[in-house]
């Protein structure tokens, strides 16, 4: 909670980190100053990309008390601007699923190694970023907390799945191991509200600790401010949604 004569003060900088395969990536991280220990978020970029608005949400997460990490999973494909970098990535097909995972993995061992951090991590994802937030989440033990923010292609049909994207995220629900926030707009065409539905019924089936809330009046991505799908009222409801599960999950 804040008060006006709380000490606040943040860190924020570029750093490399082991990810997939033992390769050198970087990253975007931030924490707050001050004494800790802190818990800490993991976040795991959309398709447009290791961008501005991930910057931004890094940021934002540091100052509500979590030291926070953003891998650039778009790394091996060369540097400039965001928007070159993901073209490229999109041109190829997107990046590799056991990649995307162990880049994610490496962040989360990168946090567990600080000293400042209170033991538990979470992990965040928008678009893309949900659907790896998930993969990661199911496959890599270490995670307390797992936000999906409208991870569209968690439901693959067979005749999606490829050389890059194998198994489809829904089959790994059995092994997810922690409390999971899903937040979705019902206007969305990836995922639909269906698919929505059938991840609901596999969360029930394996009997997960889950909370999804879904918003009428928005679509894809309406948290984005900097994108005409951005719904002021919807987007400010989920982002206390955001802070209240994380509280109850990643406090000690």
């Amino acid at each position: 909670m804040y008060r006006t004569d709380k000490y606040e003060g943040l860190l924020a900088e570029t750093v490399t980190i082991t990810g997939a395969n033992g390769e050198t990536i970087n990253a975007y991280f931030a924490r707050p100053l001050g004494a800790g220990p802190y818990p800490a978020m993991v976040l795991a970029h959309h398709m447009p990309g290791w961008d501005q608005w991930y910057r931004e949400t890094t940021l934002k997460f540091a100052h509500q008390g979590y030291i926070t990490i953003s891998p650039n999973l778009y790394f091996r494909s060369g540097h400039g601007t965001p928007e070159d970098v993901a073209a490229k990535v999109r041109a190829d097909g997107g990046v590799q699923d056991d990649q995307a995972v162990g880049d994610l993995a490496g962040a989360m061992k990168t946090l567990r190694g600080l000293p400042y951090v209170n033991g538990k991590v979470g992990i965040f994802g928008t678009c893309s970023g949900g659907r790896h937030a998930y993969l990661t989440a199911c496959r890599v033990p270490g995670f307390d907390a797992i936000i999906d923010c409208w991870g569209g292609r968690v439901v693959m049909p067979p005749d999606a799945l490829n050389e890059k994207n194998p198994v489809a995220p829904i089959d790994y629900t059995k092994d997810l191991p922690c409390p999971i926030l899903g937040l979705f707009g019902n206007d969305d065409t990836s995922p639909t509200p269906e698919q929505v539905n059938q991840h609901e019924e596999e969360l029930k089936k394996y009997g997960k600790n889950y909370e999804f809330h879904r918003y009428d009046g928005a679509g894809h991505g309406f948290f984005y401010y900097i994108y005409s799908a951005y719904r002021k009222d919807q987007a400010l409801d989920g982002w206390q949604k955001v802070w209240t599960f994380l509280e109850r999950n990643l406090s000690v």
